[in-house]
């Protein structure tokens, strides 16, 4: 299993692609894994060099104590980067892994050659408050049934959910190797976002990708990351709920990888 020790914490990695190609990095969504971006991996890694990684606290990575912060993931994947000899990426994420990306961008501008944010928000307003606080009570209750059953309807599509019980099912199974203990400090991290007043100064060139029927972070928000960053560019994928990248992935990867080409210096 490669592991990088960067900042003290063991961090879980993949590389796949040509090795002279330029790299896009893919930050998880905070219930994700790297094995979720299978679909991404299978269309980029023909052109580029794909970076997968856990974050701290996430899956096959080390779970040090908390407290976490986007800050702190952010320091932590430029140590990864700089590790594996890499000066500048795509940097992309869904969901948690798009707002880290964000305060990436912010943090190190220099390093970031396009920035894409899926499903992710700059601020929480009070009914994404809410519905956190209800994966908070379903995570301390230590349940693995409760917590899928609390977060399942904001992660996917109704139609999504009615077609892929399989899916669902091997899902539910994934719960039950969580750690709670770490998600619950992910979460604690998710809870403090407040930088919308900062995106002005975001420098590279952006696109933002929300699904049409997420209800958990609905487009709204990424209308406000568009309206403050500056020349970002917004696709709205209809028929889609949260996980985007995985419920239509075809259209999702389609987009992505239009947008990486155009602000790439190597294709293959």
């Amino acid at each position: 299993m490669p592991l990088l020790k960067v900042n003290n914490v063991n961090l879980y990695y993949e590389l796949h692609g040509p090795e002279k190609a330029d790299v896009v990095v893919l930050s998880n969504g905070i219930f994700m894994s790297t094995a979720s971006w299978g679909f991404q991996v299978a269309a980029l890694k023909h052109h580029f060099r794909v970076l997968l990684y856990d974050c701290r606290g996430m899956w096959q990575s080390e779970h040090p104590a908390g407290p976490y912060s986007m800050e702190q993931h952010a320091d932590d994947l430029a140590e990864l980067l700089k590790a594996l000899g890499i000066q500048k990426a795509h940097i992309a994420g869904i969901s948690y892994g798009g707002e880290v990306s964000m305060v990436f961008a912010l943090k190190y501008p220099k390093m970031v050659r396009s920035l894409v944010i899926s499903s992710s928000v700059s601020q929480i307003d009070p009914l994404l408050e809410a519905i956190g606080q209800s994966w908070v009570s379903a995570l301390e209750s230590r349940d693995v049934t409760t917590l899928f059953n609390v977060t399942l309807p904001y992660n996917f599509s109704e139609a999504w959910i009615e077609e892929n019980s399989k899916a669902l099912e091997a899902t539910r199974k994934r719960y039950e190797e969580m750690d709670f203990t770490s998600v619950s400090e992910l979460m604690a991290a998710f809870r403090k976002i407040n930088f919308t007043s900062q995106l002005r100064n975001i420098t590279a060139p952006t696109l933002v990708l929300v699904g049409e029927e997420d209800i958990l972070k609905p487009p709204k928000y990424a209308q406000i990351m568009v309206n403050e960053i500056p020349d970002a560019e917004f696709i709205l994928i209809p028929n889609a709920g949260h996980a985007v990248c995985i419920e239509k992935h075809a259209a999702f990867n389609s987009v992505l990888l239009g947008f990486l080409m155009k602000h790439s210096e190597v294709i293959n």
